[in-house]
């Protein structure tokens, strides 16, 4: 079912935190509130900080993702098989970020956080600039999935907090 996402830059954790609580008091879930930083660990740092989930899901293509599981399953029934390893490694931080490697490859071949900015509407020049700014550490990415008709509201209080612009676009589900 398709939905609207809105998408914006912020400086800092504290005004990304604020404009996340602020999605939290008008009933927004927590897995509706999205960050992307310049890497996973820190969207996974950043997301538990500001009570958001990491970003991947909009930073990456469906493809990617799907990839990135069947990865992981085939890496841990390769590891059941060597001697030695069995299900340490299997069920382990090898094989998630193994897994997770293989996901941004495909990726990066299917689309990457540029191509989702344009997709959605914003000139090459614009997903560029906030590419880069997101890569370079000096900005985060919030997206907030807005259903239940509160786009208005939350476009509001995202553009509030933010360094500016924000990007409303369609997310199909």
């Amino acid at each position: 079912m398709s939905h609207p996402l809105l998408m914006a830059l912020f400086a800092d954790i504290a005004s990304a935190a604020a404009a996340a609580r602020d999605a939290h008091a008008l009933g927004v879930d927590r897995a509706d509130v999205s960050v992307v930083a310049r890497d996973h660990q820190d969207e996974e740092r950043i997301g538990s900080e500001i009570d958001a989930s990491p970003g991947s899901e909009i930073e990456d293509s469906s493809a990617a993702s799907r990839l990135g599981e069947l990865s992981g399953y085939i890496l841990a029934a390769i590891a059941m098989g060597l001697p030695g390893t069995g299900a340490v490694v299997a069920a382990g931080p090898l094989a998630a970020e193994l897994g997770e490697v293989a996901g941004h490859v495909a990726g990066q071949v299917v689309g990457d956080l540029k191509a989702t900015l344009m997709k959605a509407g914003m000139a090459e020049s614009d997903a560029e600039a906030w590419r880069a700014q997101i890569e370079g550490g000096r900005a985060l990415l919030i997206g907030v999935h807005a259903r239940g008709g509160r786009a208005a509201e939350i476009e509001r209080l995202l553009a509030s907090r933010s360094l500016g612009r924000v990007v409303h676009t369609q997310w199909e589900d």
